[in-house]
């Protein structure tokens, strides 16, 4: 069965709409006979707190491998996952995507859009149980906003914040009626050999970039770069 990636900024709606979602297929597979289950996967069932986000560079990576676990533990062809989470970097969505592809199921992309101020203000009416001002503005500016002409970021279903429903319908067609993708060199995972060797350099250069995208994202200029795997940090000049 299919994943659902859910996407958007702090406070913009994301968990109601995941759990609007996930009762939509809940009873739509009941009413329909179908013995397939529904699961909703986010920080609050993954044990991760909103600290978790005050570093980028290790508590927020740990918490999007255990995103990334959970989502390649569940996925399979009989069972649906709702990934609900911010996933606001196109690298960890383009992650999810591939772990969809390998298995062979379907996914699409629903971004729960909304003004940044509306989510502020959301936001602060959490009081203790928001994000701080400052790891707010912070998340917002990483942001990366899904582009369906992304081949992981498509079928994309925008839903806006005061829509007064999810495009169900659609969704379902593009996850449950659609055929399932199939699996390529560049998703299934195999132990290194000659034959599937380009899709791990490729995998492991897009990894590196990811890093040091995500290092010019907070860091005004210099220093070393930690590298997933590498035993020393690494320092770049251009």
């Amino acid at each position: 069965m299919p994943l659902i990636i859910l996407c958007g900024i702090p406070s913009s709606g994301k968990t109601c709409r995941a759990k609007q979602i996930m009762q939509y297929f809940v009873e739509r597979f009941s009413n329909e006979n179908k013995t397939n289950s529904v699961s909703l996967i986010n920080d609050e069932s993954l044990g991760i707190t909103k600290d978790s986000y005050k570093d980028t560079r290790i508590e927020e990576k740990k918490s999007r491998g255990t995103l990334i676990s959970a989502v390649e533990r569940l996925v399979s062809k009989d069972d649906l996952i709702i990934a609900d989470g911010m996933n606001y970097i196109k690298g960890f969505r383009y992650q999810l995507y591939c772990i969809a592809r390998a298995v062979g199921t379907p996914h699409c992309v629903v971004y729960c859009g909304i003004p940044v101020e509306v989510a502020r203000e959301w936001n602060s009416k959490r009081g203790v149980n928001g994000y701080g001002a400052t790891v707010f503005d912070e998340l917002v500016s990483r942001f990366e906003e899904p582009d369906d002409r992304n081949r992981w970021d498509s079928p994309l279903f925008t839903v806006l914040y005061n829509d007064p429903a999810v495009p169900f319908e659609g969704i379902w067609n593009a996850v449950i009626n659609n055929k399932p993708i199939s699996p390529n060199l560049s998703t299934v995972s195999k132990p290194v050999s000659e034959t599937n060797y380009l899709y791990e350099f490729e995998k492991t250069t897009q990894d590196i970039i990811n890093e040091v995208l995500d290092a010019q994202k907070h860091n005004i200029g210099g220093g070393a770069v930690k590298i997933f795997r590498a035993n020393q940090p690494i320092s770049f000049y251009i």
